[in-house]
């Protein structure tokens, strides 16, 4: 007969097991006959730790592809404007910033029209790989004007966030996003970092960010896992 002890000791055992990776975020559990026999429970109670589980959002099932660990999600609220590392600790996870270049170079037509720059001003381009709870979520490529980032040049920015950095370092402060999001295939490149198939699908972010007076501060491209990032818009029907 099985208990609620029995239950609840192997819905904290396969909890365990997830928070410390032998169960990836994205990956199929093992079957119930499998699970039951290696925790030397019944098949049923398994399942019923299994539920448990779910029902705190740590597992999710599919009929096609049985019990599975989800992959952590990010998302603004709507009409808010959060940075990465906000949102996820927000939603309990340990924000991760894998600094992949950086770089001072001169702008480009574009990108100087946009951030209101003299053409051929030197930017300073950062591309980090953004992650949560090891999992990695995000291509992050920033652009900002060198005069307003300069002392991030000498900054460690592995782990951190960059609206914080601007504030602390550089005294700026972002206020205000223009965003966008396009559903996209992943590109070689996009997919080997984020450990998904090539031309699986992504959600590409594009930002204009803003100071509080209104001047631009930086360009943002931000190509997220499909599975990984939701997001969230308050929508109002015109007068």
């Amino acid at each position: 007969m099985k208990t609620p002890t029995i239950t609840t000791r192997v819905s904290r055992d396969l909890g365990t097991a997830i928070n410390r990776g032998i169960y990836q975020p994205g990956t199929k559990l093992p079957g119930e006959r499998l699970l039951a026999e290696s925790l030397h429970v019944s098949r049923s109670t398994v399942r019923m730790a299994l539920e448990d589980l779910e029902r705190q959002g740590r597992v999710a099932r599919s009929p096609q592809r049985g019990w599975f660990v989800p992959s952590p999600t990010v998302g603004e609220p709507p009409s808010t404007l959060e940075s990465f590392t906000e949102m996820a600790r927000q939603r309990g996870h340990t924000p991760t910033a894998q600094v992949l270049e950086k770089t001072v170079r001169s702008a480009t037509l574009d990108e100087a029209n946009r951030l209101g720059v003299a053409p051929g001003e030197d930017v300073l381009e950062l591309v980090r790989l953004r992650g949560m709870n090891s999992t990695p979520i995000c291509v992050d490529r920033n652009v900002l004007p060198l005069t307003l980032a300069h002392a991030l040049l000498d900054v460690d920015l592995t782990d951190a966030s960059l609206y914080e950095s601007l504030q602390t370092q550089c005294g700026v402060s972002i206020y205000r996003s223009a965003y966008s999001v396009q559903a996209e295939g992943a590109t070689s490149e996009h997919a080997a970092l984020l450990r998904v198939a090539q031309g699986s699908p992504v959600l590409v972010g594009r930002e204009i960010a803003y100071d509080r007076p209104g001047s631009p501060v930086l360009l943002g491209l931000n190509t997220y896992r499909g599975d990984a990032y939701r997001f969230h818009a308050d929508l109002y029907r015109a007068d």
